[in-house]
């Protein structure tokens, strides 16, 4: 196989999936140090997963159980999913100096017309369009962006970046030096994100992917 950058395309002679089943294990973030396990198995994984594909959970989502889900939408709030496959490009450390110069590994996505649907509608209500995770930020940015419903995404958020569908965004914190700063500096102001990690750090807030959230407004 070609290298791609620090990444490499394996052709498989069965189905990866089955190979990965028999064979392999949760790819826990390298910042949990024990071994993966069965309790792994069921926690790094969010109550809404569906399609398999993704090199790790969308960590903002595991903030959410059925109960709370059931709870959201006793309130009068609609949910309704998509689809990212989270590519291991995502956490590749920014190594340039020139943000143009950084190449982004494309991630797969699909939008299901339903999906869709709700979103215009909360739109022409005046409701606020909520992304759990940067993924379904990403995900829905990119359909807007290209006006396409699915396929491959190399969109790279930075400060500068006008927002056509998002709202409001929860989300963890993130790895320094990776594009999700970058993104959540875009979408909530590059100050409003520097106070709210010094604050974070200064509480003593859980980081990355078993860590604490925050809700952010578009600016």
């Amino acid at each position: 196989p070609l290298p791609d950058g620090p990444l490499f395309h394996l052709r498989f002679s069965q189905d990866p999936y089955e190979v990965m089943a028999r064979h392999g294990h949760v790819p826990l973030p390298p910042y949990i140090t024990h071994e993966a396990n069965a309790d792994d198995l069921e926690r790094y994984q969010t109550v809404v997963a569906k399609n398999p594909g993704a090199v790790a959970a969308p960590t903002a989502g595991l903030h959410f159980d059925q109960a709370t889900l059931d709870k959201i939408m006793a309130k009068g709030v609609n949910y309704t999913t998509l689809t990212l496959h989270v590519g291991a490009g995502t956490f590749t450390p920014v190594r340039t100096e020139d943000l143009s110069e950084h190449k982004m590994h494309s991630e797969w996505f699909s939008i299901p017309a339903e999906t869709q649907e709700l979103i215009k509608k909360t739109k022409l209500t005046g409701g606020k369009v909520i992304a759990v995770g940067t993924t379904s930020l990403r995900a829905l940015e990119s359909s807007a962006a290209f006006n396409i419903q699915e396929g491959e995404t190399k969109l790279f958020i930075t400060p500068g970046y006008e927002f056509k569908v998002i709202d409001q965004l929860i989300t963890n914190f993130h790895l320094p030096c990776s594009t999700l700063p970058m993104l959540v500096s875009a979408f909530a102001g590059v100050e409003p994100i520097r106070k709210a990690y010094d604050h974070a750090i200064q509480q003593q807030y859980r980081f990355f992917s078993y860590g604490d959230a925050m809700l952010l407004t578009r600016q």
